[in-house]
């Protein structure tokens, strides 16, 4: 979707000020929010897609005046009232206030080997390739309603592929619950100046992860 969070190639944020030796978590809030989010996934049966979506898919007035584990909060209160396992009376209390059954939890002894596991997301492919290393192509103008991972700075912009991963699950059916559908997923390079044109760093390419439905055969 296009909103607040696609801010690559935006400008006049102010300049970019790293922070030197930035520490993972800046407070134990944020180390808690970004583990009751992966933990509760468990329970709310959500795919990774979904929460990115439940992140993104918010006002940019209210995205723009959170910070970035403060989003993670919102998306992981989103989910969770969704799915039944929250109510707002207790978001806003920060406190369970009603009874619940059968509710699968993810024990301390089973976060190690869940890591472990992963998620691995290739799938046997559906069809052969459409694209090979090498192809110029175009990644489509595309104003989906859903996530999507195109980016937008790189849409209706010619780039060349660069690597074949294999079919992996796609993630705009995944985030809408509409199953896996399953493509074909490619690394494409674009040169800097057919982003960024004249202003462009000089020998600047920017890599974009793409799956098949985002690409079309260059003219």
């Amino acid at each position: 979707m296009n909103g607040a969070h696609d801010m690559g190639g935006m400008d006049g944020f102010g300049p970019v000020v790293p922070e030197p030796n930035e520490p993972m978590f800046h407070a134990q809030w944020e180390r808690r929010a970004f583990a009751i989010t992966l933990a509760m996934a468990r329970p709310g049966g959500w795919t990774i897609d979904m929460s990115r979506f439940a992140r993104e898919n918010r006002s940019p007035a209210d995205y723009l005046s959170k910070s970035y584990y403060q989003i993670w909060l919102a998306g992981l209160e989103q989910l969770m009232e969704e799915r039944g396992l929250v109510t707002a009376d207790e978001v806003a209390a920060g406190k369970p206030l009603h009874p619940r059954k059968d509710v699968p939890l993810l024990g301390a002894a089973d976060v190690a080997p869940m890591l472990a596991r992963g998620g691995p997301t290739e799938r046997p492919a559906p069809a052969p390739a459409r694209f090979a290393v090498g192809d110029r192509v175009l990644a489509k103008e595309m104003h989906p309603q859903g996530h999507t991972r195109l980016p937008r700075y790189v849409r209706g912009r010619t780039g060349v592929v660069e690597l074949v991963h294999g079919a992996h699950v796609f993630p705009d059916s995944s985030a809408a619950s509409t199953g896996e559908q399953p493509q074909w997923l490619y690394t494409v390079t674009f040169d800097g100046a057919e982003l960024w044109g004249a202003d462009a760093e000089p020998g600047l390419r920017v890599s974009v992860d793409a799956w098949e439905s985002y690409l079309e055969s260059a003219p």
